[in-house]
């Protein structure tokens, strides 16, 4: 079973999973629905077998389109309890329990999220739903992550159209943070600062990517990497899992049309979607939201060793090339 282990240096937990080290590669050219050691994609049609069986099959006229499967490789599992041991002052450790599960979200071995039509990105929307709302079920789960990696270079390690839902045992730090930053935006200005991001955002426009009455895309005034995005839902919820299917919908086809908008502009980008919702039963003034980062440059050592980026493309500019393509 993976592990967890605290940096006493910034209170952060680090996941130790060295069965992950045994996934499968592979980024064969895309004519060829193959693993890397010749296998079948387990992810294409007619391959059902090698997954563990579905959690979740959403399907029309006898074919499925979207599946649910656990992961072979997990990096969390279980549902024990969150308990810390101490093994001293510098050394506490607890068990990696929560879920970990594959979102194949489309049969189409070749596409990617920005080739999905609108049902299919529905289901997927639908799907992701589901699963958030069946994780938040689980007493020992306090927070899913959803995220999609697009690209070796982004962390995926097989080249099927797919995404993951991680439930966890704690809050990270990277969503405390998010939390903190609401709750003092609220406390100084009475309101949340996503809902006052994306007014202010639109009044200027320079930094608006793509906008309707349900949702908006920006390359925030903040970005710490070329062509970042955060698509905002314009109607509050804090929890992913309790808003309007409409909103579900307007987020997905925004996420599709952005994505394929960034590859008119740079080409295949590898990047990553992160799904960025309330922790599970928390009330406060959160709003859901999606990160949309494109790796398109490397960390270096000075943002690795002091944690501030170095952005060469600056957001108006990012924004007004997307708004062209």
């Amino acid at each position: 079973m993976s592990q967890l282990r605290l940096n006493p240096l910034t209170d952060r937990w680090v996941a130790i999973a060295v069965e992950r080290a045994s996934r499968p590669g592979d980024f064969a050219p895309r004519s060829q629905p193959f693993t890397a050691d010749g296998r079948p994609c387990p992810f294409c049609p007619g391959h059902e077998e090698e997954t563990p069986p579905a959690l979740e099959t959403y399907a029309r006229d006898g074919r499925w389109l979207v599946r649910v499967v656990p992961n072979l490789y997990p990096a969390f599992e279980g549902r024990g309890a969150f308990t810390v041991e101490t093994l001293g002052p510098l050394f506490s450790q607890a068990p990696a329990t929560g879920i970990h599960e594959v979102l194949v979200f489309s049969p189409d071995h070749s596409a990617s999220w920005a080739d999905l039509d609108d049902k299919q990105v529905g289901l997927t929307m639908a799907a992701i739903r589901d699963r958030v709302e069946e994780h938040a079920g689980q007493s020992a789960v306090r927070y899913t992550q959803a995220i999609v990696n697009h690209g070796r270079e982004a962390g995926a390690s097989l080249e099927h159209p797919h995404g993951q839902l991680l439930g966890i045992p704690f809050v990270p730090e990277e969503l405390a943070a998010e939390n903190r930053g609401f709750a003092t935006h609220d406390h100084r200005h009475g309101e949340c600062i996503l809902c006052a991001t994306e007014r202010a955002e639109t009044a200027v426009g320079a930094r608006i990517v793509w906008s309707d009455d349900r949702v908006s895309v920006i390359c925030p005034f903040w970005s710490a990497s070329p062509y970042e995005m955060l698509v905002i839902p314009r109607r509050h919820e804090p929890h992913l899992a309790e808003a309007a299917p409409g909103d579900l919908v307007a987020v997905g086809r925004a996420v599709r049309d952005t994505l394929a908008a960034l590859t008119r502009l740079v080409g295949d980008a590898p990047y990553n979607l992160v799904f960025h919702s309330a922790p599970h039963h928390a009330d406060g003034p959160f709003h859901w939201h999606v990160h949309l980062l494109p790796r398109i440059t490397s960390v270096a050592g000075f943002e690795a060793g002091t944690g501030v980026r170095i952005n060469i493309v600056a957001p108006e500019q990012a924004a007004a090339q997307l708004r062209d393509a």
